[in-house]
């Protein structure tokens, strides 16, 4: 990859990161999942999006209790993804398109088949015992306290040989590293070191938030908020089990492994919280954290103009100084936006997350206005859907393979795909015509690219209403004018300057917005 001079912006400020779950993106030995390989051979399809980077998804050695997020061996790939020559062959292929490539990192726990643990739970003697969280039953019998697993039930599992529960934040299958231990920490840093020295552009962090509990094991309180038909883990504010103050200190730790590289290495973080608590993840004064902690609000967010202003100007209120936005639509958690907020609006989604201050992450599938793929029952997967089924918690929806071609097969495999294949026209199709989805977002990462006032300039909002919002992007002397219509009907719009790109197609209307659009014009 070709990075840019020291005294440019860092690299990642102007860029576009692209999410690759790697079991659905294109499958090449014909087993009806996804590997390194048809990353590597759909790497022409992500150069044409406009993208910078590439994220991937778990690829390590695993069980797949939780598809690659119960690590087994943080060092090595996962046969049904490749071999180490495959990665070393992708990230070749990748940098020599201009690519940069982020790996997932997922330090706040491993599969119970690690060897760590096996060793861990061999005997409260053995060296490694401290390496994952342990605690002695509560005094009357049980866990030692009330906290909640994400995928339901208790936080806790007892190993009845040494008569003490682990500790799961996740799958029972997940135990929780102890990050207190330094040689723990040690052990990650170095896992970093390995990958790094491979080629690796940087990390998005898995599940940050929850990577050293309170060690006073203190219950966390009711959450409030919490109604019957929300995740059972919500019942409580996870207020001793995230965002703890150690956490801080080792996304400061992760930062100087970065920093022994040059270029400095990125580091996204996955913490899910409170706009305070993301905002403590970029670091202190010396911004010394991760550079960019993500930020989610789009996924939650309520889809009106209104709505929408608002969020962005508490999330720009609230950056450290010289901190550096970034902004996501959906990931391989969450419903996918199109399905969220239908089609038409999907296109305003679209040149929202383009045009935003900030570096965006594109989920796999959101440039083809891909909507969830229903999964009959008997096809699940996913362990949020097979612990509690039927409640629309299950995540394998959003995590269906990419359609490339027609027919039954959508050139994804050979064989029968693991999940169900649809959700959107195929890319053969959409990159025929000018005016689908993924034209508007090839349109959108070249013009982002063509203008600095998008990709590294101030924000300012300048009207928000009648479900229009509208915002200034400049850089320089350049001003650019961004107008998004949240309504299905038509709208004024004040600023009448000359249109670089709109959501749609065909004549359009001076001084009027159709139902549905977006425009950015020249101020």
């Amino acid at each position: 990859m070709t990075h840019r001079s020291p005294d440019a912006a860092p690299w990642w400020r102007s860029a576009v990161v692209y999410q690759i779950y790697p079991r659905s993106f294109q499958d090449t030995t014909g087993d009806g999942v996804g590997d390194l390989a048809g990353i590597a051979r759909r790497l022409d399809h992500v150069v044409a999006l406009g993208v910078d980077a590439i994220w991937i998804s778990p690829i390590y050695p695993s069980p797949m209790k939780d598809f690659g997020y119960d690590v087994a061996d943080y060092c090595a790939v996962d046969p049904l993804f490749g071999t180490l020559a495959d990665f070393d062959a992708l990230v070749a292929a990748a940098h020599a398109r201009g690519l940069a490539v982020l790996l997932d990192f997922v330090p706040s726990h491993t599969s119970d088949e690690h060897p760590w643990f096996r060793e861990s739970r061999s005997s409260r003697e053995n060296a490694r015992r401290d390496w994952y969280v342990w605690a002695d039953p509560a005094p009357g019998g049980g866990p030692p306290n009330n906290w909640l697993s994400e995928f339901g039930g208790p936080a806790w599992s007892l190993d009845e040989a040494t008569g003490q529960y682990w500790l799961h934040i996740y799958l029972r299958e997940q135990p929780a590293l102890n990050w207190r231990n330094p040689d723990v920490q040690a052990a990650m840093l170095d896992v970093m070191r390995f990958w790094f020295d491979r080629g690796v552009d940087g990390f998005r962090v898995d599940a940050v938030e929850h990577l050293v509990p309170s060690a006073a094991l203190t219950d966390n309180p009711p959450d409030p908020a919490w109604r019957p038909g929300m995740q059972e883990a919500r019942a409580l504010h996870r207020a001793y089990t995230a965002h703890q103050p150690e956490v801080f200190d080792a996304a400061r730790a992760m930062r100087r492994v970065a920093g022994e590289y040059a270029p400095e290495r990125l580091l996204i973080g996955e913490a899910y919280g409170t706009l305070p608590e993301v905002m403590a993840y970029y670091g202190g004064e010396g911004l010394d954290g991760f550079q960019l902690p993500f930020n989610f609000q789009l996924i939650f967010a309520e889809w009106r103009a209104e709505s929408i202003a608002s969020m962005v100007e508490g999330y720009e209120a609230a950056l450290p100084a010289g901190a550096w936005p970034n902004w996501v639509m959906g990931n391989h958690d969450r419903p996918r936006i199109a399905g969220r907020i239908g089609p038409a609006q999907a296109r305003v989604a679209a040149m929202l997350l383009m045009t935003l201050r900030g570096t965006p992450t594109i989920y796999q599938g959101e440039e083809l206005g891909m909507v969830d793929v229903p999964i009959p029952p008997e096809m699940a997967h996913d362990p949020m859907e097979k612990n509690a089924p039927g409640q629309g918690f299950g995540r394998d929806p959003v995590r269906t393979p990419i359609p490339w071609e027609d027919g039954p097969k959508a050139g994804f495999t050979t064989d029968e795909p693991w999940l169900p294949i649809g959700g959107a026209p195929p890319v053969s199709a959409q990159a025929a015509d000018p005016g689908s989805m993924l034209a508007l977002y090839r349109r959108l990462t070249a013009l982002r690219r063509a203008e600095p006032a998008l990709s590294l300039g101030s924000y300012r909002t300048l009207a928000c209403a009648d479900d229009v919002l509208v915002f200034e992007r400049r850089h320089g002397e350049r001003r650019l004018v961004v107008a998004l219509n949240f309504a299905d009907a038509e709208r004024p719009l004040a600023h009448e300057g000359p249109v670089l790109l709109s959501t749609h197609a065909g004549d359009r209307v001076a001084g009027r917005l159709a139902p549905n659009e977006g425009r950015v014009m020249e101020g």
